[in-house]
């Protein structure tokens, strides 16, 4: 199932959550299943294919076996009856020659003739006499007894047939080597393992093959939601599979109710800030005319007076910040780029933001170097950071100019408690101030600094991120590239 989608614009925050709601079900899923579902179905192909292969060459081997056992031993049996048989018509005449008997026998391959006669006993090879025989069979053959039995001779399986002669009070022992029969079995069981296990590995092979298009159209229905997560709210999933149109069709309802809600908060919050403007302006404008006469006023009048000063000023910043990202989220945010020097960039956004007189550190390798910047902007993410650690640090310890891989790092950085390690992505979503008031990102501020902070780098096609320094330093680090014809939303 293709997705088709429309260029690019900025990742809202709700997807933003949704992308972070997504990683951590991801890692919670991590830690109870380790493989995925493609290799878990190419596991369970190749298992099956492992036990029905062995299956089948144990039940093919030892039926083979079985087979060419009693074969062979069926001919052994009628080869020493027959042996038995000659050898008693020839012990009938006067004075026969026993070694000569034993010599002439019809045998076959790798098989030994051994005779007792009368206590006497007579072998075709002296490396099989009465000694090598198995006591057991000896015993019963010579009672009368035919008997049969496998041992083990020098290291070769051995198979020996006793025939009791009584009418020539004789006993004839035929011993017939089963070398040829291991070996035979042994290459037997080598191919059939071999064949195992080349059936297994097409087992797995077919079982990834047919996973990976069984699972196809999820990872279409993934590919989309990234798609969606990162700003384009309308990719949609076009349903050519039969067995998936109604997840096709869910999933189109789901994010056309996700386009439609994102949409009418950014107008909502757009409008309630520009609608907020004009009553602001007027009371600015009144509270401009009061504090031009506060000296005339009462203390406790001054001091209110100067209190709803304050807290007006304030929500102007949030009312500002709101329209920044309102006109962010809405793509009309725009870059005003310049080409300036990285380390005159940082000395004016240091005094712009109040923090002239804080230690300023420049590397002599990146201070001269030329960035596109909207200058306006890097100057309000410097603003933002040093308000933020004076409102939660005690203040800026220390700014920094510092080399990077293809950029510049600017470095705002305090010694106050810190951001805590699971709290430094959170710190620049919006309105995040942290799990208890008065913490880095909390507090009485309103939420939005950081939050347009990283706003403002991410255009500059830069990042930003929190970390420890040496000696109990924090570090804000805003990394920005060389030359970089920013981006918008």
């Amino acid at each position: 199932m293709p997705a088709s989608s429309a260029p690019a614009s900025s990742p809202s925050p709700d997807a933003r959550r949704v992308v972070d709601i997504a990683r951590v079900l991801r890692l919670r899923h991590r830690r109870h299943s380790r493989l995925g579902v493609r290799a878990r179905v190419t596991v369970a192909f190749g298992v099956g294919a492992l036990a029905l292969s062995a299956t089948m060459a144990g039940l093919t081997y030892f039926t083979a076996r079985q087979f060419i056992l009693n074969e062979r031993q069926s001919a052994i049996l009628r080869q020493a009856y027959v042996n038995a048989a000659l050898i008693r018509s020839a012990l009938r005449s006067p004075n026969p020659d026993v070694t000569q008997l034993l010599g002439s026998l019809d045998t076959l391959p790798g098989s030994l003739s051994v005779l007792e006669r009368s206590g006497q006993w007579y072998a075709t090879s002296i490396s099989v006499g009465e000694s090598a025989l198995p006591s057991g069979l000896r015993a019963d053959v010579l009672s009368g007894t035919p008997a049969l039995q496998h041992f083990v001779l020098q290291g070769t399986p051995q198979l020996v047939v006793g025939v009791p002669v009584p009418s020539v009070q004789a006993a004839y022992f035929e011993v017939f080597s089963l070398a040829e029969l291991a070996r035979t079995l042994r290459i037997l069981a080598l191919a059939l393992g071999g064949a195992a296990l080349v059936t297994t590995i097409a087992g797995a092979v077919i079982g990834r093959w047919a996973s990976g298009r069984a699972l196809r159209p999820l990872a279409d229905v993934t590919s989309a939601a990234e798609t969606i997560a990162g700003g384009s709210l309308d990719t949609r999933l076009s349903g050519e599979d039969i067995d998936l149109r109604p997840l096709a069709s869910s999933f189109n309802r789901m994010a056309d109710a996700l386009e439609e809600r994102i949409a009418r908060e950014r107008r909502f919050t757009s409008d309630v800030s520009h609608e907020l403007r004009s009553p602001l302006t007027t009371l600015s404008s009144a509270l401009g005319v009061l504090g031009s006469h506060a000296q005339d006023l009462p203390d406790r009048s001054r001091q209110a007076v100067e209190l709803l000063t304050a807290e007006l000023r304030r929500f102007q910043r949030m009312v500002d910040d709101l329209l920044e990202i309102s006109r962010v989220d809405a793509g009309s945010a725009e870059l005003s780029l310049d080409e300036v020097e990285a380390g005159e960039l940082v000395r004016q956004a240091a005094v712009a933001a109040g923090a002239g007189g804080v230690q300023v550190e420049m590397d002599d390798a990146v201070a001269h170097e030329r960035l596109n910047v909207d200058k306006r902007r890097i100057e309000r993410v410097v603003a933002n950071l040093v308000a933020n650690a004076r409102q939660y640090a005690g203040g800026v310890s220390r700014l920094a100019l510092e080399p990077a891989p293809d950029g510049v790092r600017l470095v705002v950085a305090d010694r106050g408690p810190g951001v805590p390690p699971a709290e430094r992505d959170r710190i620049f979503e919006r309105f995040y101030r942290g799990p208890v008031s008065g913490q880095r990102g909390g507090g009485d501020g309103s939420g939005l600094g950081l939050s347009l902070v990283a706003e403002h780098v991410r255009m500059h096609g830069g990042r930003v991120w929190v970390e420890d320094g040496l000696g109990g330093e924090h570090r804000f680090v805003v990394e920005l590239p060389f030359n970089r014809n920013g981006s918008e939303p």
